[in-house]
């Protein structure tokens, strides 16, 4: 079955807190309050994974700035892992790259220092570790690198 991105709504933030509590069980996963309030802000921008009628990933971004200012914040993507290994992960970042590269500037997220398989997509789509967050995921204080990728010659229509 193949996997179609759409925009996330309300109603996936429960199926997303579940997902969450799988994917980061020792590192304060967001509850499905979190989802929600992250999806009520105007700057913000979510999308889920769906085979079928059933969510197997999802992805948020923020906007932010303006003018010569802007940047864009990759908050989170997290993957079923019953769909591990199947571009699902990688389609939910080209979903959140082409919105930052419609919005301008470079994108920054941050990711564990041992997510092997996160590092090398994002390493594919031009990102670079710029530097290093220590005890940045509580409470098991795993420490996180902070990637970017440049600018990839978008005009800002924020």
């Amino acid at each position: 079955m193949s996997v179609e991105i759409t925009s996330m709504v309300a109603a996936d933030a429960a199926r997303c807190a579940e997902l969450e509590s799988v994917l980061f069980p020792g590192d304060d996963p967001w509850s499905e309050r979190a989802f929600l309030s992250e999806l009520a802000a105007p700057h913000n921008h979510y999308f889920a994974a769906r085979e079928g009628d059933h969510l197997v990933g999802y992805a948020g971004i923020a906007l932010l700035g303006r003018g010569e200012a802007v940047e864009s914040e990759v908050h989170t993507i997290g993957v079923d892992p019953a769909a591990h290994r199947r571009g699902v992960g990688g389609a939910l970042l080209k979903a959140l790259l082409d919105t930052a590269d419609r919005h301008g500037g470079p994108v920054f997220l941050e990711v564990r220092i041992d997510n092997t398989p996160a590092i090398e997509l994002y390493n594919r789509e031009g990102f670079v570790v710029v530097g290093t967050r220590r005890n940045y995921y509580q409470p098991s204080g795993a420490d996180a690198f902070t990637m970017q990728r440049p600018v990839v010659g978008a005009v800002n229509q924020a």
